[in-house]
């Protein structure tokens, strides 16, 4: 006998079946939906990231102004961290391209500055350079015994120096000629020059008076020009203490104008300077001082190697970035046909950095 089928008996299964079914594929699509949504939101936002990111690899950093050793907020805005992702790293220095390191207004027995910029030399590979003012106050033997010896005395295998007016306060430089040896007179005068990779160093001595002169017709000045003449380096980077152009207490100093006359006629790419105690990045510009990206010297004046720290006087025309109130060096990495430079402090800020090419 069979038994009768309960009424609906074998379809209320099946459309509970088809239900589940009809459910399980919306959520799917559902869970397909979101999915998609966050991907689009992710790349959105990630290729806004590495577009700025790509575009700024090696550029200028937005420019820094200070006014001391706390920046404005501004200023704050764009200053980061060495290695940080606030702004662009340079790229990693290969073994053919050297790195020229160093500060002017350096030495003094009653402050540590000296010391905290001897350690950040310590730590970067490269030939140490100085801007002259080596040993306060007055470039002594004993003052470049007792003040400079303890800190930057230990790179001095490695240093290329350069004198300033503290320097020339002994007679002779002799302090300075007694301590640094044949490395600051190769040629028997307190300029020389030397090369580093494709790059064509020369170092020369500002303090005018006491050096004979500087202008064209001055022994200086004809060494200047014929050396500039015999070079065939790609690239040309000058030191010395006093700048023709600055911001800083000093300001600017026409008594130097005719190196930059004779640099400019010979293509030179980069000067650094000291005397003044602060950080400061000057465009491009000619000699009279007016903007020329195409065939301009980049002024760098780098006075915070340890001696008291200044603040900024009236604002130099073609001034890129000043920092007062930091000590620090300026790393240059000096490759074929171009350069980068990072302002690195003691406070572990990196609060310049950049590149340029040669002309």
């Amino acid at each position: 006998m069979t038994t009768p089928s309960a009424p609906g008996g074998t379809e209320a299964p099946r459309a509970a079946l088809r239900q589940a079914v009809l459910l399980a594929v919306v959520f799917v699509a559902t869970l397909g939906l979101l999915a998609g949504i966050a991907a689009i939101a992710r790349s959105a936002g990630n290729g806004g990231a590495g577009s700025s990111a790509g575009a700024s690899a090696g550029s200028v950093a937005s420019p820094v102004r200070t006014a001391g050793p706390v920046a404005s907020s501004a200023a704050a805005a764009t200053s980061s961290p060495a290695g940080s992702s606030g702004s662009p790293v340079p790229s990693a220095t290969s073994a053919v391209d050297p790195v020229l390191i160093g500060a002017g207004d350096i030495a003094v027995c009653d402050g540590d500055g000296d010391s905290k910029t001897a350690a950040l030399l310590a730590g970067e590979p490269g030939t140490v350079f100085t801007a002259g003012d080596n040993a306060y106050p007055n470039g002594t033997a004993q003052q470049f015994t007792d003040c400079y010896a303890p800190t930057w005395g230990a790179e001095l295998a490695r240093t290329r120096p350069t004198p300033g007016n503290h320097d020339h306060e002994t007679t002779a430089l002799g302090g300075y000629l007694g301590y640094f040896g044949a490395a600051a007179a190769p040629n028997g005068t307190a300029w020389y020059s030397y090369d580093l990779g494709t790059w064509h160093v020369i170092a020369l001595d500002a303090t005018c008076a006491s050096a004979g002169g500087c202008g064209p017709d001055s022994d200086q000045g004809r060494w200047l020009a014929a050396d500039l003449a015999a070079s065939k380096a790609l690239c040309t980077l000058a030191i010395w203490h006093q700048p023709r152009f600055s911001s800083g207490t000093h300001g600017n100093d026409a008594t130097v104008a005719p190196f930059w006359d004779a640099l400019y006629a010979a293509g030179a790419d980069v000067v650094v300077n000291g005397h003044d105690h602060d950080y400061e990045r000057f465009a491009p510009q000619d000699p009279s001082g007016h903007p020329d990206p195409t065939r301009g010297i980049r002024e760098f004046v780098v006075g915070t190697g340890g001696a008291e720290l200044r603040p900024f006087g009236a604002e130099a025309a073609n001034s890129e970035l000043r920092v007062a109130g930091y000590y620090g060096v300026i790393k240059l990495v000096l490759h074929r046909s171009s350069y980068e430079w990072t302002y690195l402090t003691t406070a572990g800020l990196t609060l310049d950095r950049g590149n340029g090419n040669c002309h």
